[in-house]
């Protein structure tokens, strides 16, 4: 396969390179030991105790050490994004006085790092996704959803792990002709990741929360770019902590799944993994069990309903 030929194919309008981004966005001038941070939220309108909980611990590692706090506004499912949530967000970590050093802000950007919307960054992603495409570690999947669904019902039915890997990698050694003959036919494709990983190995990993954790590597070809060229949040994640130059990465515990790939494909690109804290879900006690606090259940989860009930910020 000549894999300059196919990320050519793919991506015939991307002339930017890897290495003038590294020019455009070199490593920060700041006291040794700073930590650069990040929140990364969804524009979904609704923030809550967990985001406070995840922003006080950003800010407070960024802060204390000289460092950089700043807001990247993860926008890339526009099914879910609310109008006016950043603006909410923003005002509402204001409120309890968390302040961003730079990144995105009502009025637009603040910082030489930016875009800090992802949405606004396409053109960034498709360099190293052709770059990827060109070291032959990722690949088109014309896969319909039919047939996914199709291949997950098997999966389910033979008792193996689900996902898009091994002999379910249908599209991972196609033609170079059957690739052309779908792109001239105008059929949508994602990117996907080509995996080296294996079920059979495990790693180690030191989590600043969690401590030294064994995690089995991804045999998973996740997908990287969605059909309408934006990135999926694990190949966003990467490419932008990359850039901005994120020294730690502050999320909930949830991630914890992803993490063997997201390591996966820092090393693929050649990017220094950032240090990882992982926090736990916000609990409460439901009679003698304990679960974690639900949107839908639990208005206290809400911060506008410490505001409406007018709970001083020093409280909360």
């Amino acid at each position: 396969m000549d894999y300059k030929y196919l990320s050519d194919l793919l991506f015939p309008d991307v002339t930017d390179t890897p290495e003038s981004l590294e020019e455009k966005y070199p490593l920060r001038t700041l006291p040794e030991g700073a930590v650069v941070t990040r929140m990364a939220p969804s524009p979904t309108g609704f923030v809550h105790l967990g985001n406070l909980v995840q922003g006080l611990i950003a800010e407070r590692m960024a802060h204390q050490s000289n460092g950089v706090l700043f807001l990247r506004v993860e926008d890339t499912d526009a099914k879910r994004e609310v109008p006016g949530a950043v603006e909410v967000l923003i005002e509402t970590l204001k409120h309890y006085g968390i302040s961003f050093d730079e990144g995105a802000t009502i009025d637009g950007d603040f910082g030489e790092y930016g875009p800090y919307r992802q949405r606004q960054r396409a053109a960034i992603y498709h360099v190293y996704a052709k770059k990827l495409v060109a070291e032959g570690h990722a690949y088109p999947c014309f896969c319909t959803e039919e047939e996914l669904s199709a291949m997950r019902e098997t999966q389910e039915a033979n008792k193996e792990n689900t996902g898009y890997y091994g002999k379910y990698a249908i599209w991972r050694d196609r033609d170079i002709a059957d690739i052309e003959a779908q792109i001239k036919a105008g059929n949508p494709w994602v990117l996907r990741f080509r995996s080296t990983g294996s079920i059979e190995n495990q790693f180690k990993f030191d989590d600043l929360v969690k401590g030294k954790l064994t995690v089995t590597e991804n045999d998973i070809d996740h997908v990287l770019l969605k059909s309408d060229g934006i990135p999926t949040y694990h190949f966003a994640h990467a490419v932008d902590d990359h850039l901005m130059r994120t020294t730690h990465v502050v999320r909930g515990d949830e991630w914890l799944p992803t993490l063997p790939f997201h390591i996966q494909l820092f090393n693929i690109l050649g990017f220094k993994l950032p240090k990882y804290v992982h926090i736990g879900p916000l609990m409460k006690m439901d009679g003698t069990s304990k679960r974690k606090l639900s949107k839908r259940k639990d208005p206290e989860l809400a911060l506008t309903y410490y505001k409406a009930e007018g709970f001083p910020v020093e409280a909360v």
